[in-house]
């Protein structure tokens, strides 16, 4: 017998397969409820966000934000941007140390996980039937049985495209390039999305010469409002940064590893470039996860993707939903890729299974009132931070109309109100709403602009509480500030106030 064979199983009431943020916070929530609980990781608790997504982007950005925004105002001296000391202090922010790529400190987390009384075991989980999970450790295999629930919250890793010799190559992904070591010359981003305009700019400041980004659609940030796209793309052109669109790379070549690469275009150009970063999507790390082992197969899933109902209960054959025990938070379920929903789905999942566990058909008390997931779609908030940001929440005009909304639209140029105006000389940014006439209530937002990012929260409360436009009205914005926009898109609808609108 090997020694994982004698191991007797470790039983628990709840196993999360999955230590980044969502599967901290069902941890948390289901302790603060008092059933035990497992938190299993394979690699780094406090997961991607932490150590290759949110924190180290945004640890990279923000330098470059306050450096833009003292160039817009008079009588400051604005010096260089000093690139090692932004990397370095990127590097605190992750607790990266000196040596092998990825090397990063998660002390601080395991010790979290800890202080809640969860137990972290590090290792490679997988399912083993119905609430069991095998843990291959560093000394062995574990197994861990489950009394009420396995949670997945195994997240996403970067897609890379089919593209002649794309792989070979070595691309940078997401997180080569928020771990980066120093600053390449060249720089090749591929896609239009969040991580490839928050990279391409963060690159460009810290001092790349030359920054291409290539969109295979016709614009930037597709799936936002049209004007984010053009704005953002207005200051990455007069930043430098060369962006093609409308087209895609159709083969890449890297004769020599380390050496620089050579992307060919379907528009029939070439790109050369030092690195070459592929930012065009994520794909669910749902394979080797053992989900056969309960009936759950590919043609189960959705683009690879776990299907679950509004508590976070996995749907699919041989799950009985009126007793779940399999639940999946975050990114791995597909609802929405971004750390703050999974979050929330986690503390909704959490509270589901405490529910659940006590025997109750309504939360056992306050804390745990939100057992079901209602915003992750309609209500789900979200900031690319470029410069100009661009935040949103919500339906964009083009999403409310397929969806049949009857809708009316406000725009307003967010330059033009005081509060943006003293923020910047020349402050260039715009704000719309999108109203469903028939409700009279906000169903999408967007703000693009210098610091738009702490607009967003009103927002997200207007659209998620349906707050009337006519109780908008009385939810004053301070003077002089950039929150003055929401008075002057009010004024803007035809009688916002109250009347009918024709």
């Amino acid at each position: 017998m090997t020694s994982s064979q004698t191991r007797e199983p470790l039983e628990t009431d709840v196993v999360v397969i999955g230590g980044g943020p969502p599967g901290e916070n069902v941890a948390g929530t289901v302790r603060a409820a008092g059933l035990e609980c497992v938190l299993v990781e394979r690699e780094l608790f406090g997961g991607e966000c932490s150590y290759w997504a949110c924190i180290p982007s945004k640890a990279l950005l923000r330098p470059l934000d306050v450096h833009a925004a003292a160039t817009r105002l008079p009588g400051l001296t604005v010096g260089e941007v000093d690139a090692a000391a932004v990397l370095a202090r990127r590097d605190w922010f992750t607790g990266r140390a000196d040596g092998a790529p990825f090397a990063h400190d998660d002390a601080s987390q395991e010790s979290w996980v800890a202080s809640t009384g969860a137990v972290a075991l590090r290792g490679d989980a997988r399912l083993d039937g119905p609430r069991r999970v095998v843990v291959e450790t560093s000394d062995g295999a574990r197994t861990v049985l489950a009394r009420q629930a396995v949670v997945l919250a195994v997240g996403t890793d970067a897609a890379v495209p089919d593209v002649p010799g794309l792989r070979a190559a070595a691309p940078w992904t997401s997180r080569e390039a928020t771990d980066a070591r120093s600053v390449p010359r060249r720089l090749l981003v591929l896609g239009g999305g969040v991580v490839a305009c928050e990279m391409a700019q963060a690159f460009r400041g810290l001092g790349a010469a030359e920054v291409t980004v290539v969109e295979r659609g016709e614009r930037l940030l597709g799936r936002a409002e049209p004007v984010a796209g053009e704005l953002v793309r207005a200051a990455f052109e007069e930043a430098g940064i060369d962006v093609r669109t409308g087209t895609g790379v159709v083969r890449v070549s890297r004769p020599a590893a380390g050496g620089e690469v050579t992307a060919e275009l379907d528009d029939g150009t070439t790109v050369v470039a030092d690195e070459i970063l592929v930012a065009t999507g994520r794909s669910p790390r749902t394979a080797g996860l053992g989900l056969e082992s309960v009936g759950l197969t590919a043609e189960h899933l959705h683009r690879g993707y776990v299907s679950v109902d509004d508590t976070l209960a996995v749907t699919g054959p041989g799950l009985d939903p009126a007793a779940p025990w399999l639940y999946a938070v975050g990114d791995v379920n597909g609802r929405n890729l971004l750390t703050h929903m999974g979050k929330y789905q986690a503390r909704a999942c959490g509270a589901a299974v405490a529910t659940r566990a006590a025997g109750r058909t309504v939360a056992p008390d306050a804390r745990f009132t939100a057992a079901t997931a209602t915003a992750d779609g309609l209500g789900a908030p979200a900031v690319v931070f470029t410069d100009p940001q661009v935040a949103s929440v919500g339906l964009t005009a083009a999403a409310a109309r397929e969806r049949g909304l009857d809708v009316h639209v406000v725009d307003h140029d967010l330059g033009a109100v005081s509060g943006a105006a003293l923020l910047a000389d020349g402050y260039r940014g715009s704000a719309r709403l999108v109203v469903d006439r028939a409700r009279r209530v906000v169903v999408g937002a967007t703000f693009i602009g210098q610091d738009v990012a702490e607009l967003l929260h009103s927002a997200t409360v207007a659209v998620v509480g349906e707050v009337p436009l006519e109780r908008l009205w009385h939810a004053v914005p301070s003077f002089p500030t950039i929150s003055e926009v929401w008075l002057r898109l009010l004024e803007a609808y035809p009688d916002a106030a109250g009347a009918v609108d024709e």
